[in-house]
């Protein structure tokens, strides 16, 4: 069965979010926790969570995915911001906590003032300070792009994090499509080789999720920006064949596409719904 979804908004509740899932013929979805540039959270709203629960066990949603903000950056030679980084994956921990765990995506952000190495290292030391053993909620680190002082592009990258982490169990990586590309990786012509790579280097059972988004810009560019599916450079064939391959068989897609409305994430579900080989 193919799991996709898009991404949508959560200013009206989870509630809400699952009925617009639903109503586009997804069975997932991804959200921000908060404001994608910072905020407080919002309280969770107790009936609102009870008939969320209800809702997506009654239409057989799953692998939902929470985003932690962007600005929330473990890389940071700056104590303030990883200490802002520290306090999100707390609170947001704690409230996924509430509504059965899934999937929590991180980005492993940028190493302002200090080497690769140590931006690794204190990363994977966040990770080590709000991952308990037990929890129910699976962190994901988002690919990177490279561009600037970006941490966690390459697929080594993503490994030495994992690697540093105890209960690496509770971690897996969200393969951005448009990231891996700007990265470098041939998704277009080279497929099978790039998921043997992510094998050999970081291993395909941490390969929990996927954007699928498509790329403004040629690989190895190292800019992420994203494109309407099918106009930008990886094409939605390559799209395709990689929500059809094999060794994805069970993960969790979801689409991000600039600007887009309900609308246009409903003709997209349908175009890989479509496409999927699959059973």
């Amino acid at each position: 069965m193919l799991t996709i979804g898009c991404h949508l908004s959560k200013r009206r509740g989870y509630t809400e979010m699952a009925r617009e899932a639903a109503s586009i013929n997804a069975n997932t979805f991804q959200y921000f926790t908060r404001s994608p540039r910072g905020s407080e959270q919002a309280p969770l709203d107790e009936k609102d969570a009870e008939s969320y629960l209800a809702f997506i066990h009654e239409h057989g949603i799953r692998d939902v995915l929470a985003y932690a903000p962007y600005d929330a950056d473990p890389a940071t030679a700056k104590m303030s911001e990883r200490d802002f980084a520290l306090m999100v994956y707390a609170e947001d921990l704690a409230q996924l906590a509430e509504l059965e765990g899934g999937l929590y995506l991180v980005r492993p952000g940028s190493r302002l003032g200090i080497g690769a190495e140590e931006g690794l290292i204190q990363v994977a030391d966040a990770l080590n300070k709000v991952i308990t053993p037990g929890q129910k909620t699976t962190v994901l680190l988002d690919t990177m792009a490279g561009e600037g002082t970006q941490v966690g592009a390459s697929f080594e990258q993503l490994a030495v994090i994992i690697d540093r982490v105890q209960h690496a169990d509770y971690v897996g990586v969200c393969f951005d499509c448009a990231a891996v590309w700007a990265e470098g990786y041939d998704l277009a012509g080279d497929l099978d080789g790039v998921l043997d790579a992510f094998d050999h280097t970081i291993g395909l059972s941490k390969l929990r999720a996927v954007h699928l988004n498509d790329a403004t810009h040629e690989r190895g560019s190292h800019v992420d920006r994203h494109a309407r599916i099918g106009e930008g450079k990886i094409g939605f064939e390559a799209l395709a064949a990689l929500v059809n391959h094999p060794k994805l068989a069970g993960v969790p897609f979801y689409l991000e596409e600039p600007d887009s409305t309900l609308v246009v994430y409903e003709h997209d579900v349908a175009r890989f719904r479509r496409a999927y080989t699959g059973k």
